[in-house]
């Protein structure tokens, strides 16, 4: 046992002494720190052969994932969801079906056989949960709307997995009846987790909550509960783990138990991405290059492509659309799952299982560009992309009246429900522009002017009309966005006052070089706040400038304390 367990400590130790040499480097020039991970077990297996013993990596690893789907779990806002759930089931059922078609269909082509073709497709057809969600958390995006969209998405193709992997698993014998049996064992283990989350956790947690050692035991105590009875029973214990999630999710002790949970789930997702890159046959790339070029194609082109059109056609515009094709452009730990288990059966070989490997790396290590770069890239392939608006339509947007708009209000979130609250007197005045359908949808009904699309997009802007417009806010963060609107409006109305939002102190000074009237800054101003300001120039009793000229001074205090603590500004 003492031999074991020095073997153990001996091989950890050496993984995160060089993961954290590598991160850190990565960091320093820019660059995501999954890519690190990665690296790292490239080099400490395939190439230099430093640590062999992958299996106990990959068993760590599996708790990883589990952790982080407990977490996706607790982090989910269910009502959130209910706005898109209809998009998200079918628009990711026809997206799948889609996906598994091709990739059947190529398979055979290339010569696969038709068990082994079927697995590709299914591999094809789901998307990395653990990564994606992570780095839109990272970027604080899951509660946007194409954040909501996504994780409804990635949600349906767990779930469609899960009953892929019961149904491979048992495909030499497979009846109906087995299916059966299987639906009512996963059915049953839900209806057990809402009936716990409703009755039984609020009482038990209530005592725990008191002591912070037996919160984090308690929590640990469901995960594994969960995770335990669905592998027992035949599913993953990443699902399990997810199901737990959620059950603790309704709790009023979901975001201690969140803030306790990360800590292990991070050190545990640095394992399972170490442990991809472990697990890689190099030589296999000079074997399968055919096939590895195909599957890219499709994951990295025909992909994102398919997810556009479809996010198109149920009235998306091409912004949110374009972050939801990028965000799931990449094979997931899904896919490795059902190839492992499709080896272990002995259903595809060891090289397809390679080439598996080899794709989820490199669509996992780009996906991490595509979410990090996002607005760079959909800016540079704005034109192209204008192209998949041909599927939208404009009846989502009130018809104008004879009133023309005075106020001009971008985006709709939380900043801006409070603020058209204060402007609900004037509601004939003002412009609502957004891109998300259900927001128009509703405030059309309620009479209000609606523009539905994005703001930074040229035609949207020349629909406000700007030049006879008194007042413009926006409440959307992207900089680049908010520079264009400021530098369309004055060039055509100098008249005109401008809001615009920021995220950072120095975003909010660059938006003021460029002339903004005045900066919300969220984390300084709530959204009743703003509404005061903006009911003050109304009247006439409060002076814009003025508002500027003291906010200007707080943020240049907030610099010098910067600068005292030793932060310097990019």
């Amino acid at each position: 046992m003492v031999g074991v367990s020095s073997d153990l400590f001996v091989s950890l130790g050496i993984i995160i002494i060089i993961t954290a040499i590598a991160a850190f480097i990565l960091r320093l020039i820019k660059q995501p720190q999954i890519l690190a991970y990665v690296l790292v077990g490239i080099l400490i297996t395939p190439i230099f052969k430093i640590v062999n013993n992958s299996s106990m990596i990959e068993s760590m690893s599996t708790v990883g994932i589990a952790f982080l789907l407990f977490l996706v779990g607790l982090e989910m806002d269910i009502k959130g969801l209910k706005n898109v759930a209809f998009n998200s089931t079918f628009g990711g059922l026809i997206q799948m079906l889609i996906l598994f078609i091709l990739g059947y269909l190529i398979s055979i082509l290339l010569g696969f056989l038709s068990l082994q073709a079927a697995y590709i497709g299914l591999m094809l057809c789901f998307s990395s949960t653990m990564v994606v969600m992570k780095l839109l958390s990272d970027k604080r995006e899951l509660n946007t709307l194409h954040g909501r969209v996504i994780t409804g998405i990635l949600l349906l193709e767990d779930i469609v997995a899960i009953f892929a992997l019961s149904i491979l698993t048992s495909i030499n014998g497979f009846s109906l009846p087995m299916f059966g049996l299987a639906f009512i064992k996963f059915v049953s283990l839900f209806a057990i987790a809402f009936l716990a989350s409703k009755y039984f956790f609020p009482p038990l947690f209530k005592v725990g909550a008191r002591f912070q050692e037996l919160l984090l035991l308690l929590s640990l105590a469901v995960c594994f509960a969960f995770s335990l009875a669905f592998y027992y029973l035949g599913f993953s214990i990443a699902i399990g783990a997810f199901i737990a999630g959620v059950a603790l999710g309704n709790l009023e002790y979901h975001l201690e138990i969140i803030s306790k949970m990360k800590n292990l789930r991070d050190f545990f997702s640095i394992l399972f991405f170490v442990s991809l890159g472990m697990g890689l046959s190099l030589s296999v790339v000079k074997k399968e290059w055919l096939l590895l070029l195909v599957l890219l194609f499709l994951i990295i082109i025909v992909k994102p492509f398919l997810i556009m059109i479809i996010s198109s056609l149920f009235k998306y515009t091409k912004k949110p659309a374009f972050l939801m094709a990028t965000s799931l452009a990449q094979m997931g730990e899904f896919s490795l799952i059902l190839a492992a288990q499709g080896l272990l059966l002995g259903h595809i070989t060891q090289d397809l299982f390679s080439v598996v490997v080899i794709i989820t790396l490199i669509t996992i290590t780009l996906t991490s560009y595509f979410i990090q770069y996002d607005q760079w890239l959909y800016n540079f392939l704005q034109g192209p992309l204008s192209f998949f608006n041909i599927f939208t339509t404009k009846n989502l947007e009130n018809k104008p009246t004879k009133v023309s708009p005075k106020y001009v209000l971008c985006g709709h979130n939380r900043i801006g429900y409070s603020i058209l609250k204060n402007l609900q007197s004037v509601k004939n005045k003002v412009l609502i522009v957004d891109y998300n359908p259900e927001v128009i949808s509703n405030l059309a009904k309620e009479g209000y002017h609606c523009i539905y699309g994005d703001v930074a997009d040229e035609e949207i802007m020349d629909r406000m009309n700007l030049r006879k417009i008194n007042l413009l806010i926006s409440t959307v963060p992207e900089l680049n966005d908010n520079f264009m609107l400021i530098r369309r409006l004055k060039a055509v109305n100098k008249k005109a006052k401008v809001m615009v939002t920021a995220n950072t102190v120095e975003e909010a000074m660059k938006l003021y070089q460029h002339g903004a009237d005045y900066v919300i800054m969220p984390h300084f101003l709530g959204g009743e706040h703003v509404a005061q300001i903006i009911n003050g120039v109304r009247s006439n009793k409060i002076k814009l400038s003025e508002e500027k000229e003291k906010h200007l001074d707080q943020c240049i205090r907030n610099i010098r304390v910067m600068v005292d603590l030793g932060v310097i500004l990019r």
